[in-house]
């Protein structure tokens, strides 16, 4: 792909950005047009300035850093798998953060500052087990194995979520929320841990990049030039956990997205991580806060979760994965 060309399609994704997220201040239950959205800006104190700021603002912004978290989180382990369907949802990443989240509520709940903490644990833990499981596993391709194994952990880490929601009713509220991934009721102050964790963790995998350009040609050409695998992997697997666990902390389990996300950046911009990455993370934004003003819109005054149109979108993309990769 040219240089021009790909610059155009950055441009193209970060203006979809910028007009989803306007949309996302101005669109609602309660529409707020330019002539309100400005005076909103300029009088702190207005209706219109306690919508924008502290209901619209924090949602969209948040719904901007878990698609960049998971769509980064997505290139990651798709990379260090060498596995196009790997995905934090379909080897069970985000159930391992939800089970972290759900362990604190449950025996910890007046330590919310620990959510982040809790849900990068249980994403590591997980992708740990998914990986020693995947890696032992006697028969089958490795990768054949890594989505079995991630279906087997996923189930049980599920069950676990059930059990301590209906052993623990006072937090099954909690459990519906974050089963569904939703950004209603998503503040600042639920931001200011996982947020600097996301764009840290965003910066840092585009740096590990190159290595793991050289690491796709195979693990034994990678060795012959120097590159560390090992450190490598394990570090695309910490960043992967932390950008998945700090994603779960506010927003819940959203799915599929850091499946899709990377398979259509490498149509749109070719198949470089130093450019698939970045755009990934920009591409995935949009697409969260898509469905969540999808969520918001089309059935106003009610609310549909974010989580349920990305399941909407991402169950059919995966199931055409499977079958593109039978037929190849």
């Amino acid at each position: 792909m040219s240089k021009k060309r790909t610059v155009l399609t950055f441009l193209t994704a970060l203006m979809a950005v910028l007009v989803l997220s306007l949309l996302g201040l101005a669109m609602g239950s309660v529409g707020l047009s330019v002539d309100e959205l400005l005076p909103a800006v300029r009088e702190p104190g207005s209706i219109g300035a306690v919508i924008l700021w502290k209901l619209r603002l924090p949602r969209v912004l948040g719904a901007l850093l878990s698609g960049m978290a998971l769509s980064t989180a997505g290139v990651l382990l798709q990379s260090v798998s060498d596995n196009e369907l790997c995905a934090p949802n379909v080897i069970g990443v985000n159930a391992g953060a939800g089970l972290g989240v759900m362990v604190l509520l449950c025996f910890l709940p007046g330590a919310f500052y620990l959510l982040p903490v809790a849900a990068f644990a249980g994403a590591l833990l997980t992708t740990i087990l998914v990986l020693l499981v995947s890696e032992t596993a006697s028969s089958g391709s490795r990768q054949t194995s890594m989505i079995l194994a991630g279906v087997a952990v996923s189930a049980l880490l599920n069950a676990g979520i059930s059990f301590l929601s209906q052993r623990y009713p006072d937090v099954l509220s909690s459990y519906v929320y974050f089963s569904t991934g939703n950004f209603n009721g998503v503040y600042m102050k639920d931001l200011w841990i996982p947020g600097p964790l996301i764009l840290l963790g965003t910066v840092g995998a585009f740096f590990l990049t190159p290595g793991l350009n050289l690491l796709c040609l195979g693990e034994d050409q990678a060795a012959s030039l120097g590159i560390p695998i090992r450190l490598i992997k394990n570090t695309s697997l910490i960043l992967a956990s932390c950008l998945c666990g700090a994603s779960v902390s506010y927003a819940g389990m959203l799915g599929f997205v850091g499946l899709m996300v990377p398979h259509m950046s490498r149509r749109l911009v070719g198949t470089d991580l130093r450019v698939v990455l970045p755009f990934s993370a920009i591409l995935g934004s949009a697409l969260v806060i898509l469905a969540d003003l999808a969520g918001r819109v089309l059935f106003a005054p009610a609310e549909i979760a974010a989580g349920v149109f990305l399941s909407l979108l991402g169950a059919p993309f995966f199931l055409y994965l499977l079958l593109r990769r039978r037929r190849t």
